[in-house]
Parts: structure tokens; sequence; C-alpha cells
């Protein structure tokens, strides 16, 4: 008994409102107790955060209830589409850990939605209407008053079955006329009031070339292509909420059996200091505001996977931020919240200096090189440790040493003592300044007696500091990369344009940054910990000769404390 109880209930207590229908519907055997989603993107620019979220609930309520999830390309605008799209669509969703059963594309089902525009027509629930958009949308009106007829509204069933004929033959200008279902024009939905099905477009399509000039429109395509599919659980996001009657109406016309696509919206993913509008991304992009689709502060998957943002840290932040009705603001922090907690667990601590300052330890052989023991990742012992050189010229961050410190400063300043991580215990002598007054080397004296590992070494200091040996290190260069945004919501700003809001410390380049040695040979796509500082991986424009380190995140959030 007891073990009924843990395998029933206890995954309950964390269902949101999508599973907890699905196992209502299984529990009532609905559509033969099959499970099947559709991951639907349009091909017309990269994934962003916000589709990982859906990408994570489609794919994921599959897999949960052994169902299956295709992936459906909506190509049904050849005016916007390209392959390169398809492609990174495709990379993005295996990249974060998910496989589709199939993949389609609404452009698979032309001929049957051509088909079933025909039966409306037929049925005299759809006609050709040969005004201009302007006036289409004139008549429509507003929600608490009715529309108005369209004057071809009657045109005979001939006429218009000739007409939708020839909007295929490239003989209709594009604007010329439309096809329109014939529903209602005093419904309260405006989406009921006779929508605009079909459209010439002379623009040849990515996969089917010059085939079609009459294209289906989305609310006319995707609907029915669930159908085609038998997807049970067609799961978008809230603005679709309003759509879901016609979703329902176009099915009911064609559906031959009891067989129904169920649609449900959840919330969308909105994340502070950022923009999610695809439009605003691309003219981000358009107008080299940043560097690419995968620049690292963009939201989009790509730049995130180059920023060393991690699968599972992406799929982590949506579990946290879950689905609901309601949309909301999800706070950046929590993303990088997520990030820090998978890359914690697994990631190596290694030295690096962004800042560097020489350090040189007066009292130490000149010619010395001491090889020193550091646990590659605390929080995995399997990890095992490396050796690191210590050498008596070292280089140190230039923020951990001060002449005139303030009383809480437990770093380098004349008199004081620090541990020098995995090493020994330092005094500061004093420093060397240039002729302007800058500090270009700083002096201590080390106690022998107190290397780390010794039972002698267990003098307490209040700080720790990180180092890289002068005669071993590593040059690189560092990018430090923050939040694109000074604000929280861009968008929001009704007195500025967004552009005008993009954090200029988004992007610090540091050149000349000094690694340890260990370093040397690592690849594109590494992850570190630099102790002290932050995650850092690899970037794509690494090469033995020129290393490039990206920060994925700092060690903590220093943002809350800088507002």
């Amino acid at each position: 008994m007891n073990e009924h109880n843990h395998t029933v209930e206890e995954p309950k207590k964390s269902l949101n409102f999508i599973e907890q229908m699905v196992e209502n519907d299984l529990r009532e055997a609905k559509n033969d107790g099959r499970v099947q989603t559709r991951f639907p993107p349009e091909p017309n620019g990269y994934l962003h955060i916000g589709h990982a979220k859906a990408i994570c609930l489609d794919f994921g309520i599959a897999e949960k209830y052994n169902g299956i999830c295709n992936l459906r390309f909506d190509d049904t605008n050849p005016v916007k589409e390209d392959v390169e799209y398809v492609d990174s669509i495709m990379e993005d969703i295996e990249w974060l850990g998910f496989h589709w059963e199939n993949v389609y594309y609404a452009s698979d089902y032309f001929q049957q939605l051509w088909d079933f525009a025909v039966k409306l027509i037929k049925e005299d629930k759809a006609y050709i209407d040969e005004q201009s958009s302007e006036e289409i949308a004139k008549q429509k009106g507003i929600p608490t008053t009715p529309g108005t007829h369209s004057p071809f509204r009657n045109r005979p069933i001939e006429e218009s079955l000739e007409l939708f004929e020839k909007m295929n033959t490239g003989e209709i200008k594009e604007g010329e006329m439309v096809l329109r279902a014939k529903i209602d024009m005093a419904s309260s939905n405006m989406h009921f009031r006779d929508p605009i099905i079909y459209r010439v477009i002379h623009i040849p399509h990515h996969r089917t070339g010059t085939k079609w000039k009459a294209y289906p429109m989305y609310d006319f395509a995707h609907g029915q292509s669930d159908y085609f599919e038998g997807v049970t659980h067609s799961l978008c996001t809230l603005e679709f909420e309003v759509h879901r009657p016609l979703y329902d109406w176009f099915i009911d016309q064609l559906a031959t059996d009891d067989y129904r696509p169920r649609q449900t919206e959840f919330n969308r993913l909105n994340l502070t200091y950022t923009v999610m509008s695809k439009r605003r991304l691309l003219q981000l992009v358009q107008e080299k505001l940043v560097n690419g689709w995968d620049d690292p502060r963009m939201p989009t998957l790509c730049g995130m996977r180059r920023r060393g943002y991690t699968p599972q840290s992406i799929r982590s932040f949506v579990d946290k931020i879950g689905y609901t009705k309601y949309d909301g603001m999800n706070d950046f922090s929590l993303l990088e919240h997520a990030v820090r907690e998978d890359l914690n667990a697994h990631t190596m601590r290694v030295s690096g200096v962004i800042d560097p300052i020489k350090l040189i330890i007066t009292n130490y052989p000149e010619n010395q090189v001491e090889e020193m023991e550091a646990i590659n990742n605390p929080e995995d012992e399997s990890m095992g440790s490396r050796m690191i050189k210590f050498s008596r010229e070292l280089w140190i961050e230039r923020d951990d040493f001060m002449e005139d410190a303030p009383r809480k400063y437990f770093r380098l300043t004349p008199g004081n003592e620090v541990r020098l991580k995995n090493a020994y215990i330092v005094k500061c002598t004093g420093c060397k300044k240039d002729e302007n007054g800058n500090v270009v080397e700083v002096y201590a004296e080390y106690d022998p007696q107190t290397r780390s590992g010794m039972l002698e070494a267990n003098r307490r200091v209040k700080g720790t500091i990180h180092w890289v040996s002068v005669p071993h290190a590593v040059d690189a260069e560092v990018r430090l990369y923050d939040r694109l945004f000074m604000v929280e919501d861009p968008l929001a700003e009704k007195d500025k344009d967004f552009r005008e809001l993009i954090n200029p410390e988004s992007l610090i380049v540091k050149q000349n940054c000094k690694l340890e040695e260990y370093l040397k040979d690592t690849k594109p796509g590494d992850v570190f910990q630099f102790q002290r500082i932050g995650y850092f991986n690899v970037d794509a424009d690494s090469t033995p000769e020129n290393m490039v380190f990206n920060r994925t995140v700092a060690l903590k959030d220093s943002w809350k404390k800088q507002q």
C-alpha cells in the first residue's frame, strides 16, 4: 500500500496545471490514451530563452507520459523564412537535450489545406473578397459593435471557386484578393469576423518553390496541421487564448470523427534586462548594437550557449519559474542563480588574473619553482587535483592590493598578512610606483613554515587571494559580459527608445589577462571557474595563439549592489 501511495501521490505535489490536464485525459482514456505534442516554430529567426520554455513543456510532457513530440516548422510565409533558421532551430533543440519523433512542415499539408479551403467554399463557408486590407479592417468594427458584411460575402460559390484557383496560378496580384471564412461579423470575438484564411504571395517558398502562389494564414494552417498529425495536446502561449474558439471552429468543419486536438495556453517567459521580440532582436543585430545573433549578451539560445550557459541550467531555470495562466516578469538573477548552481557542481577551479599586477616575494629563492597541489572541485572529490607552479614572481589582481586600506580590507596592504591560495602566507612589505604614482609592483615576504598542507600552516589569516606564477602564465583576452540593458523592462520606458538603454558596460574586454598554464590546451566551449571571480568559458574566437574567455556569470550577483 505504501509503495502505491509513493508512486501515485508524491509526484502530484509538483504537477502544473497542464500535467494535471494530461493526467485527467489519460484517466478518461481520451484520444485512445495517446499523448502527442508538437513544437511549431516559424523558421524566421533564432530561438531565444522564451522558446526554451515552450520546448521544455512540449517535449517534457511527451517524455513524462510516454508520448511523442514532433517538430513542425510553421513555414506558411515564404517572405520571412530561411533554411538557415531551420538548421539553427534543430541544433538548439538537440543542445537542450530533447529529441523529436518526426520533423514536419506546415508546407507538407499545403494540398490538404487547399482541399479543405475548397470544401469550405463549396459549403458556402468561405468566399473570395476583393477589398483592400484597409477596407476589410474597417468593416470588422470593434468588439462592442457588430462589423459590416463585405459586398462580396454572398458571391456565388462557383465564382469564388474559380477565383480561388486563379489566386494560385499567378494571375492574381498580391493584395488583390483574399479568401475569407464566412462565420459571424457580429461575434464579440473579433477572430470570428470572417477571418482571412488565404492570401497571395509571389515569393518562392524555401521548400515548395513556385508551386504555390496562395498561402494559408497561421490561424487556418495551425489547428488543421495539429489535426492531420494526430496531436492530442496543442500547447501555446497566452496570446493564442482568444484564437482558440476559431481553432476549434475550423477543426469542427474538418473533423470526420470524435478525435480533436486540444489547445491549452500557458504564460510566456519574460526576462528582466533584455528584450524577447524577434523584431527588436533583429534591430540589435542589423544595427550592429550586438555582435550577431550569437552575441553572449543576447537571449538567443546560440548566444547563451556561446556565453557558457549549460542546457541543464536553462532547463532548471524553466522548471523553477513554472507554468501558469498569468504573464509576469522573471528576474535575470534567477537565471544566473540556476547557471551558478549547475556550474558549481561540476566545474574545475583554476586561477585567472583579469587585471594583473606583479607581486614579488623578496625572500623567496630567485630560480626556485615549487609545485603546489590544487583541488579541482571541492564539490566533487572524483574530479581529483592537479599540480600548479609557484615561483618568486606572481601575478595577482590589482584590487587585491591597497596602499591605504580601510579597516575591513583583509587583502594585501603594507604590514598585513594574507594566504596565497594553495601556497604560503605572505606579509606585504610595500610597493613600487611609476612617475604618475600608479602602483606597478607589490612586495611581500613569505613564511616557509606556512605552506598549505603543513601542520604548522594552520595559522589563521583573514584574507586569501589567488595568483598565477609569472614565468608559467598564459596570456588571454577576457570578455566580461553583463546585462544587456540598464533597466528591468527596456520596452516600458515610454519616453526613450529601447536602444538608448543599452548598458555601456554589458561588454568589457580585458587584454593581457594572466591564466595558469593548465589552460593553454583548452578548446572552445570548455568551462572553468576562475577562483574568486566567476565562471568562464573558452569562446569560439579563441585560438592557441590568442586565447579568448567569456565570463558566463560572476560568482555573486553584484548587480543589485550597483543599483
